[in-house]
């Protein structure tokens, strides 16, 4: 039992972000709201009233039942018109027909237990406030809010009209009154408001997401500063030599193979230093990138953490380590909803450690076999360190990756 309810947690729980979180629970809610006030305003009551009203049960059985499909509409409707709401798609035409149908049904068979004495008055308003809510959350989903009053306030009239004719009291006029006032203003308050809620959390979600595009696209266009600068002044220069060794060689003048020389030095240094910029392999300021990725994570909306010793680190290091922060901080911002990110490092026993943690991990995407992790691997490796990556924690919703550096090795290798 325990088994096929954690896969279901997994595929339709730990998958889904934030905002489709809350809007699943959202919609359940509405489910079991619907399903509550039903049984615990008609259904419970009136069976209650039928075991001693026995002639009368031929009308609350057929009540009970049409109260039940109603349910059944609803929960079928409820999610159309969430989308309908939040501008996903349009309603399909005729959705109200049959819950109308169904809602006129069952104030007919409350109004006529009621004139046969069959529920007593508080069982019949109990009732009528029952059948009015799953109708009532569908079309004030659908409406503006003025519609829905006005159509409320139109509707509710012959209600309590038919209603205290079969009671035939004052206080039972205001009671009817009362309660559809007040199943109308829940629902509204209920439905709407949700709606209203998700309709802002969706938008904040779709802001993050755009925040998080922009940071990864600044990445992407630092980089080709870089390269800009690497082949921009560099291949200007081999242009200009080489269109002085062609007229030099026109001329028969011996410098040109000197300038052909340079040509060929320039491209050679050039080539180093693309490979360069491609592997990471050109000095960083770590520092630098720790507050750039903290800067980064926090536009985004994650509350990132840095506790960081980087005073005395070589350079070699500091370069790879800054790498592994800027990967890092990148796969924070396009995979998994982490909320809260820490990144520290510490110096101790000849070796740099640098730990970046993140929750909202996705179970799916958190092997720690992507290329950013592989080139991450190849760049560490340069200075005599290792890379560790994966799913921490019971919920496996937490992901680590955890960057060691042997000081020792790099200052043997660079004196």
């Amino acid at each position: 039992m325990v088994g096929p309810i954690r896969r279901w947690q997994q595929r339709h729980w730990r998958e889904r972000g934030k905002a489709d979180r809350v809007e699943l629970y959202t919609v359940v809610t509405w489910y079991v709201t619907t399903w509550f006030f039903v049984l615990s305003w008609l259904v419970l009551p009136l069976a209650a009233e039928l075991v001693h009203r026995r002639p009368a049960a031929f009308l609350g059985i057929p009540l009970m039942l049409v109260a039940a499909l109603q349910c059944a509409a609803a929960t079928r409707l409820t999610r159309p018109a969430l989308d309908h709401y939040l501008g996903r798609a349009r309603l399909p035409a005729g959705a109200h027909r049959v819950p109308a149908v169904l809602l006129g049904l069952a104030v007919a068979l409350i109004v006529a237990l009621a004139a046969v004495g069959g529920a007593g008055r508080g069982t019949a308003r109990l009732a009528l406030g029952a059948v009015l809510l799953p109708f009532a959350l569908l079309y004030g989903l659908t409406v503006p809010v003025r519609v829905f009053l006005r159509g409320a306030a139109v509707l509710s009239v012959p209600l309590v009209a038919a209603l205290g004719l079969a009671d035939r009291s004052a206080a039972g006029l205001l009671g009817t009154a009362l309660v559809t006032a007040f199943m109308v203003l829940f629902a509204q308050l209920a439905c709407r408001c949700g709606a209203w809620t998700l309709s802002v959390l969706w938008e904040a979600e779709r802001a993050r997401e755009v925040e998080a595009r922009l940071a990864v696209a600044e990445e992407r266009l630092r980089f080709g500063r870089d390269l800009h600068d690497v082949l921009g002044r560099n291949l200007s220069v081999i242009s200009l030599k080489s269109e002085l060794a062609v007229q030099l060689a026109r001329r028969g003048r011996p410098e040109a193979v000197e300038q052909m020389i340079e040509v060929q030095r320039i491209a050679q240094e050039t080539q180093r230093e693309v490979r360069a910029v491609v592997r990471g392999y050109r000095e960083a300021d770590l520092g630098a990138e720790l507050a750039g990725a903290q800067g980064v994570l926090a536009a985004a909306g994650i509350d990132c953490e840095v506790r960081a010793e980087t005073g005395g680190l070589p350079a070699e290091v500091q370069s790879a380590l800054g790498w592994v922060v800027r990967e890092a901080a990148t796969n924070v911002l396009r995979h998994g909803d982490a909320g809260r990110c820490e990144v520290g490092l510490t110096v101790r026993e000849g070796r740099a450690v640098l730990t970046v943690e993140n929750d909202g991990a996705v179970a799916a995407g958190g092997s720690g076999g992507g290329s950013g992790l592989a080139g991450l691997r190849e760049r560490l490796a340069a200075v005599g360190g290792t890379l560790e990556a994966g799913h921490v924690g019971s919920g496996r919703d937490r992901f680590r990756l955890v960057a060691d550096v042997p000081l020792t090795t790099v200052r043997g290798v660079t004196s």
